[in-house]
């Protein structure tokens, strides 16, 4: 970064709606608005997993102005459109189709590339997504609602096909852009790198086993490309329980807002995985509650014996951050890990925005109070129970029946051409594909010299 850079944003507030927050779209934030040398996460002891295994958790709220991961991969989509010249700031609208931050962070690119971003979630996705949108978007035409909540994927593609229609609309669909999939292959790879590696210095011994990823728009799970062509180690693949489309071909709704589900994105490299684990809204909606109580912190650390610091850390976990450290027990479950075994996940976004689902599901299943009994039976239940149920292994097999669900979205719904989605297959489609970063890098430089972005920033 250059210096007269980092000096300029001493003056910016990460949350502001200023270009260069630009410059703050990457992991090594921290909330005292300074650049860390390693991303700031936490190491889940076994007082709270009930594992061996250090189980660690890259924590996504310190990104700018959303509080969520999912403004990297807002940006890894516009700019590469904008360099390219497939997506005119001035005459076009850039539309971000979304159940969970991506439209958030959508918006937030858009706004400060100068760009006019609109949108496009359920209805019934938390309060707090909409208060932010209210509070960004430059008009409120540009949220757009659909029918349902997180399980509602396929109305969200509908209205994305009628906006189609007019030319003023460029949807970016974060399901099947593979800008997604290479920022976070990069970006997100690199800097759980950084992390294992910080560890492994101060360890000896330390071997990365897995890393883990709620598939959702399958943009994160890239990072397990990264780190396994680097360590060998496993791609963890998690979807919720009451709709296991990996697991069994099944469908369903849930409540994990931010992972999607009934469909295997087009940008997931099935290929490339190994276990698929189910987590329940269930655990999720009520570990919220635990996390984020008074009763519930109390308990953690007087019963359970939970250090202080991460329990205060447990309110950077928002409830698909909360599936992706289930599934990582879930996982060290499985594969028998030992003290030595690292698994790496990553925490989507804060408790900040589910502060309203909390009182649902306090008003649901503790009509009487959430209390120490309840504190208690939630931990012992939801975290200490997770076992090695609703947990395949993917055989070679396994995996062509996991693509193959995807021809029904992509290509029968979508009109994906079908030479386009086999050759997915192959591990040198996603090679070659990565090819790109450096293209665009490249593309990127001479944009900002031809605009005089470079001078001007």
């Amino acid at each position: 970064m250059p210096s007269r850079v980092e000096e300029a944003l001493a003056a910016v507030d990460p949350d502001a709606a200023h270009p260069l927050n630009l410059f703050r779209v990457h992991w090594f934030n921290s909330p005292g608005d300074r650049r860390v040398a390693v991303p700031e996460h936490v190491v889940l002891p076994p007082a709270l997993t009930g594992v061996e295994a250090p189980i660690v958790v890259a924590l996504g709220d310190r990104f700018p102005m959303i509080g969520a991961h999912k403004v990297l991969a807002a940006y890894g989509c516009l700019a590469p459109r904008v360099v390219t010249g497939a997506f005119d700031p001035e005459a076009q609208r850039a539309v971000w189709p979304s159940t969970g931050n991506y439209c958030r962070g959508g918006v937030a690119i858009s706004r400060i590339m100068g760009c006019r971003g609109v949108a496009v979630l359920p209805a019934g996705m938390s309060r707090e997504r909409f208060a932010w949108l209210e509070r960004w978007v430059a008009d409120p035409r540009d949220i757009v609602t659909t029918p349902g909540t997180e399980s509602n994927v396929k109305e969200i593609y509908d209205e994305c096909a009628r906006l189609a229609t007019d030319p003023a609309n460029e949807i970016l669909n974060q399901f099947s852009e593979f800008g997604n999939h290479l920022v976070h292959h990069l970006c997100t790879g690199a800097a759980l790198e950084r992390v294992y590696e910080t560890m492994r210095e101060r360890e000896e011994g330390l071997r990365l086993r897995a890393f883990v990823s709620a598939t959702g728009s399958a943009g994160t799970i890239a990072a397990g490309d990264y780190l396994k062509d680097r360590y060998g180690s496993a791609t963890v693949a998690v979807e919720a329980l009451e709709c296991p489309t990996m697991l069994k071909n099944g469908f369903g709704e849930h409540n994990i807002q931010g992972i999607g589900d009934k469909h295997i994105p087009l940008i997931h490299n099935v290929m490339n995985t190994d276990l698929v684990v189910d987590v329940s809204d269930r655990d999720t909606d009520r570990l919220n509650v635990l996390f984020n109580t008074d009763v519930g912190r109390e308990h953690l650390v007087r019963r359970e014996g939970v250090p202080a610091a991460v329990v205060e850390a447990l309110s950077s976990f928002g409830l698909s951050s909360i599936c992706n450290v289930l599934a990582a027990i879930k996982a060290a479950k499985w594969f028998g890990m030992g003290p030595q075994d690292v698994i790496v996940t990553v925490a989507t976004d804060g408790a900040a925005m589910y502060a309203s689902e909390k009182e649902k599901v306090l008003a649901r299943d503790f009509p009487g109070g959430f209390d120490e009994v309840a504190a208690g039976e939630t931990f012992a239940r939801s975290l200490l129970g997770a076992g090695t149920d609703n947990v395949l292994e993917l055989t070679e097999a396994e995996r062509e029946r996991v693509f193959n669900l995807g021809y029904f979205t992509w290509v029968e719904q979508q009109g994906v051409s079908i030479g386009d989605f086999v050759a997915r297959r192959s591990q040198s489609f996603w090679r070659a594909l990565r090819d790109l970063v450096p293209v665009w890098d490249a593309m990127i430089e001479d944009f900002n010299a031809r605009s005089g972005a470079s001078e001007a920033r």
